[in-house]
């Protein structure tokens, strides 16, 4: 744990000095596509109130001054299965948005979806050395934090104070300067896969870059879908990408709880090219322009013309209903709802005040869906464009790009985690294990 502690606060020191350099590059490690998107920073905003805790609440002003894509490759269930290609992709995306900011970037920003993320919710109890709560106080209680025995081959990729209490008094948001005797704080904690951050950390070592903050698909998806009351009210944000689905649960304006289902939209292509027999290419093009999961009586008489060039003009010739496509589609996107309604039980969704579902990631544009999701799901349901970002070109906002925009906020905006105060973390006896919602029913 120690080593993390430092690796991390290696890397945010490294992003604080980036964005005095004034450039910094972000990285969004998809299965479908590789972003990226190149920012200037303008120095401190103070046209925003600052209600964070600790030294990286403070809030920078940017705009994007290069943006590029390109399809993935290399990457399966949102994690890097043949680092050649990843790396060539990686490069190609770079290259491509350096080109049009016109300017070199040496430190990056990642994320990346799967890698098997489970939430715990930790407690920590300390008492006040001083009349007031300083900085210290808050170092203590969250060293005093006991961690779970999360096992070996995992790494801590987010550990965020999401609530404070002083004495009786709890839902606290920044203790420091108030009165009171026994300080404690609420946190979670989200572990992935170590192998995952690894090979993220070598595959843009390999491309000359640094590698400045590494973070979850799903927490960068909520932070640019999810609105201010959303965010401070409960909801939770499905980031349906091409290999994985991410989810997560926002309360009171932190993450409280994240997980992936290991299905995306390739799925739906690919039980599309298995069922009509066509190309990939094909199927996703078919998927695309055609696509749907809700069917009615005029799509038994909409015919889509499949083509294909195998030189059989018959096969060639070939034409589908899309009722027929529609029955191909519907059961993998069920499937894939399914499995993100199972999460969000065992996570006990239904305690929010709101429960609110936003819907986001490339997958979230096939038509009907949001009808689909709020039958099997049961809740509130919209589908979520990321937030509008100085710059930004018009091909890079639509749901595809949320993680991408999402990580431009959590690089100029970022949320205090445990490695931005001084006293490291100390390994104590896993006594119990919290999961994220519990201490939520009991706080708040």
């Amino acid at each position: 744990m120690t080593d993390l502690y430092r690796k991390q606060r290696a890397m945010r020191q490294m992003r604080r000095a980036a964005m005095q350099r004034g450039v910094l590059a972000i990285l969004d490690v998809g299965s479908s596509k590789i972003a990226c998107l190149i920012l200037r920073f303008d120095g401190p905003s103070r046209s925003r109130s600052d209600d964070g805790v600790g030294p990286m609440a403070g809030q920078s002003r940017f705009r994007v001054i290069g943006a590029a894509t390109t399809r993935s490759r290399g990457v399966r269930f949102g994690e890097i299965h043949a680092m050649q290609e990843t790396e060539r992709a990686v490069r190609t995306a770079l290259q491509a948005a350096q080109k049009m900011a016109n300017i070199r970037v040496d430190h990056v920003i990642a994320c990346f979806s799967g890698a098997g993320p489970r939430s715990y919710g930790l407690a920590g109890e300390v008492d006040v050395e001083e009349a007031t709560v300083g900085e210290a106080d808050i170092s203590r209680v969250l060293a005093a934090c006991e961690l779970p025995a999360f096992g070996d081959g995992r790494e801590v990729l987010h550990a965020q104070p999401v609530n404070f209490a002083l004495d009786s008094r709890s839902g606290l948001g920044d203790p420091r300067g108030q009165i009171g005797r026994r300080l404690a704080c609420d946190m979670h904690l989200l572990t992935v896969e170590e192998n995952a951050i690894s090979h993220v950390v070598h595959c843009i070592r390999r491309c000359d870059l640094e590698l400045a903050g590494v973070a979850s698909s799903a927490y960068a998806s909520g932070l640019a879908s999810l609105v201010e009351d959303e965010q401070e009210l409960g909801a939770a944000c499905i980031d349906m990408g091409g290999g994985a689905t991410g989810l997560s649960v926002f309360i009171k304006k932190h993450m409280i709880y994240a997980d992936s289902v290991r299905l995306g939209g390739e799925h739906v292509t690919g039980d599309i090219a298995k069922g009509l027999q066509v190309p990939h290419a094909t199927a996703e093009r078919i998927k695309t322009f055609y696509g749907g999961v809700v069917a009615t009586g005029a799509d038994d008489r909409e015919l889509i013309e499949i083509g294909g060039d195998t030189g059989d003009w018959e096969r060639d010739r070939r034409t589908v209903s899309r009722a027929e496509l529609i029955g191909i589609m519907r059961p993998r996107v069920e499937e894939i709802l399914e499995e993100v309604r199972a999460r969000l039980d065992a996570a006990g969704f239904e305690h929010l005040p709101s429960q609110s579902i936003v819907l986001t990631g490339g997958a979230s544009q096939i038509p009907g869906l949001d009808g689909l999701a709020a039958r099997i799901l049961g809740s509130q349901v919209r589908l979520g464009r990321p937030l509008r970002v100085q710059g930004l070109p018009q091909a890079a906002t639509g749901p595809g790009f949320s993680s991408a925009v999402g990580l431009c906020l959590f690089a100029a905006h970022p949320q205090d985690e445990w490695w931005d105060f001084e006293a490291p973390p100390v390994r104590y006896p896993a006594r119990s294990l919290r999961r994220a919602m519990r201490w939520f029913r009991d706080n708040w």
